[in-house]
């Protein structure tokens, strides 16, 4: 090909090009599509930017380019689609001289913006594949899923419907995911979520926030107290506004987190948990995304607490054992307790029972005593932080025990308890106060609600000495998560592969691998996120494998699944890399 300036080069005889109407031409590494209508020519990249059929053996009509596979259109000239699924196709400028067509090929666009922009149509359409292009263009080019990840993020915050949900939780759990994955699943980890924020949001109308307090009205102290009454009386609109003046009075995360836990506990585990959970991803979120965002994201937060529905008016709370007034008591005597191991810890003689045995007495049948053992060692220096560290422990055993006899809804039950008590424990880490610390005794009654699920309770895993190791038992596990139900043949791997000395780092990699090859289920995502979660703060091996025996029985009760998201990633994948999709006849 002869070069007559920077960046053109020889494609074809304006002579042929005429005669067919259409040719191609390999320039500069990619084909080229050459079209001669209405007496110009025309060039653009011979890829349909949807699914990669080629365009020359598609239709040009009134200036029209057709694709003839899914029917994608797009303007000739400029490239433009009119079909946002599809993507504009690359057009290059084109010179003719002396009967001889030359072409532009030279890299014009910025193609990180381009990408943000298609990943923003994505969202905005639910177009999975899309976002799944968008995304594995971004990693690509070295993004970390930063940026992607705060696209997705404001977009769920703005057009959230009833508040902050499903779909943003998962966004916020695949991100928290992504460093235990392997590197070729972080872009499909980015790309789940942003899927799970656009099903979120489809078809809802965005969110109109309201502006702060004017001036200086009203102390964080006193917003708080504000926002917690607006809050009891079920007003988010005034709660809402409670939030974005303290953020504009400059309230940091420690403060807003312990004003909105504090809201989130004024009563019994409301709406099953999710708004205590809700809230602790909604930080986590912000840790990543930056506190740029926190009056759209946190005040996403308020209807699902002006709306929840709250255990003091729940049976099962009242009858047979009056939790709510045993609850009430115990919440009296928590600022003295706490006063109490306080200085026993700062005078270096702290004494409690320990996570394991704590525990285990919570796993029992007998809420008076898990209670009175809380208190007990909220007095003895159980730092609070550590008292709801157990709690979260308890619930996973709960799961790590569940009987497949139970009916399979009810592996929601114990799921709902342990993403509670995980979310009590990450805000008492991040803001401790006695308040949220009745969450942490919540989180215990409702450990102990659950314990039919474990009557009887499934037997604990024995490894052996002839179980494979290493790479076969994760195979292994693999492979019995292709099938249904094969939830004690998971824990069994899992124990055998931590017993033969396996790498924890590889297990949490294959799990994440195993999540992710489903469709996106909400509870299962919360699950294994929560259970990685504990394992990274517990140092106790065997209190850690407890835990990922909890999230492979859990995953593997729900697996397999049909698999559509993960098909379109694939789709979206080899088109990445260039492959063809069509079969030639």
């Amino acid at each position: 090909m002869d070069t007559v300036m920077t960046g053109f080069v020889r494609a074809a005889a304006l002579d042929d090009l005429r005669r067919r109407g259409y040719l191609t031409a390999q320039l500069g590494g990619q084909t080229v599509a050459l079209f001669y209508h209405q007496d110009r020519v025309y060039a653009v990249d011979n890829r349909c930017p949807h699914m990669g059929f080629p365009l020359d053996r598609g239709t040009v009509r009134d200036g029209i380019l057709t694709c003839h596979w899914h029917h994608a259109r797009f303007d000739l000239e400029s490239g433009g689609t009119f079909d946002q699924w599809a993507d504009d196709v690359r057009a290059f400028p084109v010179e003719v001289r002396d009967g001889q067509i030359y072409v532009d090929t030279s890299p014009r666009r910025d193609q990180t913006s381009h990408q943000r922009e298609r990943l923003q149509i994505g969202l905005e359409r639910d177009l999975s594949l899309v976002i799944g292009k968008a995304v594995l263009a971004l990693m690509d080019a070295g993004s970390k899923g930063l940026e992607a990840f705060r696209d997705g993020l404001a977009f769920g915050t703005r057009y959230r419907g009833m508040g902050w949900g499903q779909g943003l939780t998962m966004h916020v759990c695949m991100m928290n995911l992504l460093p235990t994955l392997h590197a070729e699943d972080r872009p499909r980890a980015l790309y789940h979520g942003l899927s799970a924020v656009a099903r979120d949001t489809v078809g809802r109308t965005p969110h109109f926030g309201v502006p702060p307090l004017p001036g200086d009205s009203g102390d964080l102290p006193t917003l708080k107290r504000w926002f917690r009454q607006f809050v009891e009386v079920r007003d988010a609109e005034g709660a809402e506004r409670c939030i974005v003046s303290a953020i504009r009075a400059g309230a940091d995360d420690r403060q807003m987190a312990d004003m909105l836990f504090a809201a989130v506990t004024d009563h019994r585990y409301i709406d099953i948990g999710h708004p205590a959970d809700f809230t602790n991803k909604a930080f986590e979120a912000l840790d990543i995304a930056g506190w740029d965002l926190a009056e759209p994201v946190l005040s996403s937060l308020v209807n699902g607490y002006a709306n929840a529905s709250r255990m003091e008016e729940s049976n099962a709370w009242r009858y047979p054992v009056d939790l709510i007034a045993l609850l009430d008591q115990a919440f009296e005597q928590l600022p003295a307790a706490v006063a109490e191991g306080e200085q026993r810890r700062g005078a270096g003689s702290s004494q409690w029972m320990g996570r394991r045995a704590l525990a285990a007495l919570l796993l029992e049948d007998n809420p008076q005593a898990a209670v009175d053992a809380l208190l007990e060692s909220l007095r003895g220096g159980c730092a609070p932080a550590d008292l709801a560290s157990a709690v979260a422990y308890a619930a996973a055993l709960r799961i790590a025990r569940f009987h497949t006899s139970n009916e399979f809804g009810d592996w929601d039950t114990a799921l709902h308890t342990f993403t509670f008590a995980n979310a009590v424990h990450q805000g008492m880490r991040r803001a401790p106060s006695v308040e949220l610390l009745r969450g942490v005794f919540d989180a215990a009654m409702s450990v102990y609600l659950d314990r039919f699920l474990n009557i009887p309770a499934a037997r604990r895993p024995q490894p052996n000495g002839t179980a494979p190791s290493g790479d076969q038992a994760l195979q292994n596990l693999s492979r019995l998560l292709d099938r249904q139900q094969q939830v004690n043949q998971a824990a069994q791997e899992v124990a055998g592969y931590l017993h033969h000395d396996g790498d924890p780092a590889a297990l949490l990699a294959a799990l994440g691998h195993l999540l992710l090859r489903e469709d996106r289920d909400f509870h299962t995502i919360q699950m294994v996120e929560a259970a990685v979660r504990q394992h990274s703060l517990i140092d106790d091996a065997q209190e850690r494998s407890h835990l990922l025996i909890a999230a492979a029985r859990y995953l593997a009760a729900h697996a397999p699944t049909v698999r559509s998201q993960g098909q379109t990633y694939t789709i979206a994948q080899r088109l990445h890399q260039g492959e063809r999709l069509f079969e030639e006849d």
